[in-house]
């Protein structure tokens, strides 16, 4: 059986900065010699190719799954005798804004300073923000009850488990599923059938190289080198990711002042001057390619489901 978090990072994101702490200090084998993918020096950050990339959803397979998942939801919803309409859901960010390495973009640091640019709103209101007591119930499902033992009891992990678990409330004559409809959408699409792997189990290994890149010799050095360059204009940090609270930039709407875009055009100049993007780059490709080799039967499985998932929303959205 596949474990279904077999990394310590499943839970991390790096489009939210966070990284794990680093299970290798040394330097990729997989990277002794071998070519970068793509060359941080000539294209943006957010066009750099990693060999994890073919194992994740692209923004246009996101949105097909994004609207498959709300179709099987407001199916669900029907048999409940009611008319569901989902929230308007964020648009993905744009090409030329990738904060992997933090600011990097010379031209976007100088226009927007700290800001992300192109980041489309947070999900609207719909019709969850508004819905009756019997439509919530069959939406969320009752609250899960807690476990003998103290604790409360998970969700089912996928729809066979769900259609075998009873919630203990029925609706309009229909048993609510655990979770209600929208439990139900998400494992009609992702988690149909026994044992699939860990959704997050991608980002898991992209965090794991992510850390052990920065921890890596190389890199360190680099990391100090960018550092110590920010100091000459006066600037101390140590988090070129995330630098915004030590330059006393408190909240978003200083993200975007003069002083942040000063500060940002100087933490690109320092990422070019010390050379770090490239090789914090060089290092991450090298750790996911030695993460691939570890756990390639995962990984055939998860390209397996991602692609049988991807024709599943085509299919339920008529394409």
């Amino acid at each position: 059986m596949r474990p279904r978090r077999p990394l310590a990072a499943a839970g991390l994101l790096l489009s939210a900065g966070l990284s794990l702490t680093a299970c290798s200090s040394g330097e990729p084998a997989a990277s002794a010699g071998a070519k970068p993918l793509s060359d941080p020096a000539k294209v943006s950050a957010a066009q750099l190719v990693y060999p994890l990339d073919p194992y994740k959803t692209s923004n246009e397979q996101i949105r097909s799954l994004e609207k498959a998942q709300d179709l099987l939801t407001a199916d669900c919803m029907k048999r409940f005798g009611f008319t569901y309409k989902p929230p308007v859901r964020p648009l993905p960010r744009p090409q030329g804004t990738s904060s992997r390495y933090g600011v990097t973009d010379a031209a976007t640091a100088a226009r927007y300073g700290y800001l992300k640019p192109g980041v489309g709103p947070g999900p609207g209101k719909g019709a969850e923000d508004s819905l009756s007591p019997s439509e919530q119930l069959a939406l969320s499902g009752p609250p899960l009850k807690a476990k003998p033992g103290g604790g409360m009891a998970l969700p089912p992990l996928t729809l066979e488990e769900s259609r075998k678990t009873d919630s203990g409330r029925t609706l309009n004559g229909q048993k609510v599923p655990v979770g209600g409809c929208g439990r139900e959408g998400h494992l009609r699409l992702y988690a149909e059938k026994k044992d699939p792997v860990d959704l997050l189990y991608v980002f898991g290994m992209e965090s794991e190289a992510f850390s052990r890149a920065k921890e890596a010799p190389k890199v360190a050095k680099a990391l100090k080198a960018w550092s110590a360059c920010m100091a000459e204009q006066g600037y101390r940090v140590t988090d070129p990711i995330s630098p915004q609270k030590a330059l006393g930039l408190t909240s978003e709407a200083d993200f975007g002042t003069a002083p942040a875009i000063a500060a940002a055009k100087q933490d690109v100049a320092c990422k070019k001057r010390t050379d770090l993007v490239s090789l914090w780059y060089a290092a991450e490709t090298g750790f996911q390619s030695e993460l691939m080799d570890e756990h390639a039967e995962t990984l055939k499985q998860v390209k397996v489901e991602l692609d049988e998932r991807i024709r599943k929303a085509a299919s339920v959205n008529g394409n």
